[in-house]
């Protein structure tokens, strides 16, 4: 005889938000129906985004007041936002600008507070704390924005069909869906995530500086992009040991050229920060002393108490997929209406895709924000212009600027050159395509 279990629990993987259910199990892992969490081998991983069971929490379903029901789960009309970093708050602010009224709920995984991203890969050598950082309190910010605010609630399902939004804290219906949902670091199999730290928002900034409080450490950063870059002089300003691990053979490789890159590796060295090019990490461990131990292909092995992962980022692709949303290295968007393959959902940010290619700058958001706006709320509006941002990356030994974007097609032309400043443009047809400013006097040009 079949009893019936009525205590079955679930668990909510803190990194992504996916749920175990004990009843349910994984049977697309081996687990079947029934399987007690406290019974899953300890080498399982989450079927998403491959934590480790421990990464696991018990999870109790949010139980929802009868207000909170009623503005929010029951409303028939009205705007959702999935994500509460700046994309999402730039949507309601643009919303809230053109319509007083108009219901809005936001949905994120987070706190929800207010800052600027752009502040984390500088922050430490400035001595701020996460407190500081916070430009506005969430619940302040939905106060002022009469914002309907669903705090550490995951968006666990989509169904554009029925226009409803599966979350962790119920089934809330939308006239109008915006995803601003944001990327993810990508970590690769040989960083486990118990080991590598990863700067993408204020809380996981705020572990890494917990982590550094009490001294100087050896901190080895695996990855020579933009972020990798600005973190690793952040850093060796705030008085620690710093090694850039890459596989290139130097750093932003694909952005800068050969005589530009040379400056910061001098930029580097004079701020005592190391570059080992042309290595890949085959594997990070750790010590019976905590010290992770770092293993690279060629054989190299390197000591450190602090690994950061800077190797990019992605767009998960799990709701948008269940979904049916076309996805290409991000959620698809028209160009102009920002609107998806779907009816009534809208992204913009660092999850969507323009033309085949992730737009993951802070610079185009507001402009994106105010045409969502206007095309929810049925407002003419010539719609969103692509333009390729200013880049601007925070070295501040030796400031970059960069407009317009590089094509591996065409050679980089010095324009002026002297000891603290190089100038360099490309050129189609006598029209310059990029331009690159490197040196103290690019923070003046770009004043």
């Amino acid at each position: 005889m079949n009893a019936i279990i009525s205590d079955w629990k679930q668990y909510i993987c803190r990194a992504c938000g996916v749920i175990y259910d004990e009843q349910a199990g994984d049977p697309d892992s081996g687990l079947a129906p029934g399987t007690r969490f406290a019974d899953i081998p300890d080498n399982w991983v989450c079927p998403l985004c491959g934590v480790q069971k421990n990464d696991f929490a018990p999870y109790e379903p949010v139980v929802v007041s009868r207000e909170e029901r009623e503005a929010v789960v029951t409303r028939e009309t009205g705007v959702v936002i999935v994500g509460g970093g700046t994309a999402g708050w730039a949507v309601a602010e643009a919303l809230r600008a053109l319509d007083a009224d108009v219901p809005i709920t936001l949905v994120t995984a987070c706190e929800g507070d207010r800052y600027r991203k752009p502040e984390l890969s500088v922050a430490l050598s400035q001595k701020k704390t996460t407190q500081s950082m916070i430009a506005e309190a969430a619940t302040a910010a939905a106060t002022r924005l009469k914002v309907s605010l669903l705090r550490n609630t995951f968006a666990i399902g989509l169904s554009p069909s029925l226009h409803q939004l599966r979350t962790t804290a119920g089934a809330v219906t939308y006239t109008q869906l915006v995803l601003a949902q944001g990327a993810c670091p990508v970590m690769p199999d040989a960083f486990p995530k118990d080991l590598c730290w990863r700067i993408n928002d204020l809380a996981m900034w705020g572990g890494v500086q917990r982590a550094v409080a009490s001294g100087p450490k050896r901190i080895a950063v695996i990855g020579a992009g933009l972020i990798g870059c600005e973190l690793a002089e952040d850093f060796a300003r705030a008085g620690h040991h710093v090694t850039v691990l890459d596989v290139h053979t130097a750093p932003l490789t694909g952005l800068l050229p050969e005589k530009a890159s040379a400056r910061l590796l001098s930029s580097w060295a004079t701020a005592g920060v190391q570059y080992k090019a042309s290595r890949m990490v085959a594997s990070v461990t750790q010590n019976y002393q905590g010290e992770r131990i770092i293993q690279t292909t060629n054989g190299e092995t390197l000591r450190a108490d602090l690994v950061l992962s800077a190797t990019g980022l992605a767009t998960e692709p799990r709701l948008a997929r269940a979904a049916g949303l076309s996805f290409e290295n991000g959620i698809v968007v028209d160009s102009h209406t920002l609107r998806t393959s779907a009816p009534d959902i809208y992204a913009l940010g660092d999850c969507i895709s323009l033309e085949g290619a992730p737009c993951r700058y802070i610079e185009p958001i507001a402009g994106q924000a105010e045409a969502i706006a206007h095309a929810v709320l049925k407002r003419p509006h010539p719609g969103y212009q692509h333009q390729p941002p200013v880049l601007r990356v925070k070295t501040r030994s030796l400031p970059i600027l960069m407009r317009g974007v590089p094509s591996r097609d065409l050679q980089w032309e010095v324009v002026d050159e002297d000891d603290q400043y190089l100038s360099m443009a490309q050129y189609r047809d006598g029209v310059v395509t990029a331009s690159l400013k490197v040196g103290q006097r690019s923070l003046e040009l770009a004043e």
